[in-house]
């Protein structure tokens, strides 16, 4: 069998790894920093944390199309570098209205450095490992996602510095972009293949339904990630939970991939798909549930913390570590070797296009009904999104499907 662990691959999910945890030092506290700093209501900082995921979903469709047109390296290193920059705006931004400029622009590179550093990921790994490989790339976003939150709660309760953590982020960027300058990829990675110019060029019509499918499970942790530390503070008194949270659904999504790669590796994608999206479907309804049972007197305090808030955490960990690479093999099984990099950029655009919606009417449905309602909505969207899958998505895929392996 060929050798999975080749250089290049540790080399990008270094990097990736990098990427995630500068922006993971930040997503959970900056709806406090606009709170605490600028005095921002609920819906002001959902428009203003909104538009780094809208202008993320711009830029995508066009990566995908760079990426598959140029050579790749010269492609991730222009996105890495620019995405590292913008964390020195933060640091200038000493009004609403420029951190809203700098925050919404910043998401330009970030999305387009997901799509060229996944990309670059696909090309150095061997074609009999692809499946699994994509699997345990996601490995070194979830280890971010443990560990980032939770030292930037840290910091922030040990210092109340924002300006700390904007230049951790920045220099945890720079060292993502030093490791990624190092990377060689093979000759095939920059495509020669002229094709005319289509909407299939920047977003993988093959595959429209599963991108649809993922926008509502893009809405429900949009929500959810976003609302968070408010949420825990507000309603239910955790002041020093969001990190633990963060580690705990870390933890799950860690679980999920190391025990899914041998399904992914036999191809099973619509099995991990189901099995993950039905294990996050408990985790989000146990979220808003446990609390509201405590709230009318059927269940104590601590039994609403354990179950809702944090084992939820595990079990939405565990259910989007099993259904986000099935997603991503799905699609991407769905593309020609030349179209990689639109297929990734289509699954990003539509758990994009669902963050961003969630983040938005998120905000909007707290600060008019309040978080219980908002999250309610979450578990509805969630089970939305479990019945199209297998009403409809599975047998989309299985029809369209190039690659016969996946199944």
């Amino acid at each position: 069998m060929e050798r999975l662990w080749n250089s290049n691959y540790i080399k990008v999910m270094i990097a990736n790894f990098s990427l995630f945890t500068a922006f993971y030092l930040l997503t959970p506290l900056l709806p406090l920093y606009l709170h605490e700093t600028f005095g921002a209501t609920k819906d002001v900082i959902g428009l203003v944390l909104s538009g780094y995921t809208i202008t993320a979903l711009l830029f995508r469709p066009f990566s995908g199309f760079f990426v598959d047109s140029f050579p790749r390296k010269t492609v991730l290193m222009v996105c890495f570098t620019a995405f590292a920059i913008f964390f020195a705006g933060y640091l200038a931004a000493s009004t609403l209205l420029l951190f809203t400029i700098v925050r919404t622009l910043h998401g330009g590179p970030f999305g387009a450095l997901t799509v060229a550093n996944s990309t670059v990921a696909i090309d150095v790994l061997p074609s009999s490992r692809r499946n699994e490989g994509i699997g345990y790339y996601g490995l070194s976003n979830n280890l971010a996602m443990a560990i980032a939150p939770s030292f930037a709660v840290f910091i922030y309760a040990e210092t109340h510095n924002f300006q700390l953590l904007f230049w951790l982020a920045l220099i945890v960027a720079t060292f993502g972009l030093a490791v990624d300058a190092t990377v060689k990829l093979p000759q095939k990675a920059t495509v020669q293949v002229k094709r005319a110019l289509s909407l299939d060029r920047f977003f993988l019509q093959r595959g429209w339904l599963l991108g649809v499918n993922m926008v509502f499970f893009g809405f429900c942790f949009g929500v959810l990630s976003n609302y968070l530390a408010i949420y825990g503070k507000q309603v239910m008194g955790i002041t020093g939970g969001t990190g633990t949270w963060f580690m705990l659904c870390s933890v799950g999504l860690i679980l999920s991939r190391l025990q899914g790669g041998r399904a992914l590796r036999k191809g099973l994608l619509t099995h991990n798909a189901a099995e993950g999206m039905v294990i996050s479907l408990v985790g989000y309804t146990l979220f808003i549930l446990m609390p509201t049972l405590y709230q009318l007197s059927i269940v104590n305090y601590q039994l609403s913390i354990a179950f809702g808030y944090y084992g939820s955490a595990l079990l939405i960990g565990l259910g989007n570590g099993h259904m986000w690479p099935a997603f991503q093999n799905m699609m991407i099984s769905m593309a020609h070797h030349n179209e990689r990099g639109t297929a990734n950029s289509t699954i990003l655009i539509s758990w994009d296009v669902g963050m961003g919606l969630g983040i938005l009417l998120g905000g909007i449905l707290a600060e008019l009904y309040g978080y219980a309602t908002a999250f309610w909505t979450v578990a509805i969207v969630n089970l939305t999104g479990v019945l199209l899958f297998f009403l409809r998505c599975r047998q989309f895929f299985l029809v369209r499907r190039l690659s016969t392996d996946a199944r």
